[in-house]
């Protein structure tokens, strides 16, 4: 079977970003997809769709947590709050984008998501998120994210998932098919296999549905 393409677009900002990252090292190899990660500002979305993240939510940002250290359990992996949250992800984001190889770039990816998930550093600080660069053989970080291209580049990204209806992070899209959340894994399984309940003329059912109320 060909390898097929996973677009992964995500925030460090995002406790479930981190979940399912590391819920994709098993998972994609074991459906042959390749994952292309996309750093993507979840504060555009927020700011595009005219709402709250779940962290500025005080029930839901107490209950997020609670979901979070069981989804890290069920998945074996450390989960400490981070140093601030929200924080400014900026940082680590462009770093992301700087040039390097896909190994390096994946590397970084993990190594940035335990710096704020497991370790409870602060990589709103440029200065830190430079070191963890460093660790993994990106050097000169901190000037290099100070670039307006990689600045551009972040925005553009942004734009992009936009445009293909991405409205949160984490977002998993193979096909043109968008998968949102840690829990849609089931069902992007299913999906692979050909077995997704979702049928074209259902959607379109869906999308005709009119809206009788506002608030």
């Amino acid at each position: 079977m060909p390898e097929r393409s996973l677009t992964f677009h995500f925030d460090y900002i995002s406790p479930y970003s981190y979940l399912a990252w590391h819920r994709l090292k098993t998972f994609a190899p074991e459906h042959e997809l390749i994952v292309q990660p996309k750093p993507t500002v979840f504060a555009g979305f927020l700011n595009e769709y005219g709402h709250k993240g779940p962290g500025e939510i005080e029930p839901k940002r107490v209950y997020m947590y609670k979901d979070c250290v069981r989804g890290a359990a069920l998945l074996g992996i450390p989960f400490e709050p981070p140093a601030t949250h929200p924080f400014n992800p900026l940082p680590s984001l462009r770093a992301t984008l700087l040039d390097m190889s896909d190994d390096t770039r994946n590397a970084l990816i993990t190594r940035l998501y335990a710096a704020t998930w497991a370790e409870s550093r602060d990589v709103a600080s440029p200065e830190i998120v430079a070191e963890l660069c460093a660790e993994v053989g990106v050097l000169d970080a901190l000037d290099r994210i100070q670039d307006p291209r990689i600045k551009k580049r972040l925005l553009d990204l942004g734009r992009e998932a936009i445009a293909q209806g991405v409205f949160g992070v984490p977002t998993m899209i193979v096909d043109g098919e968008l998968f949102w959340g840690t829990d849609s894994f089931p069902h992007l399984e299913r999906y692979l296999a050909g077995e997704d309940p979702v049928r074209p003329e259902d959607a379109q059912r869906w999308a005709e549905v009119q809206v009788s109320a506002k608030r």
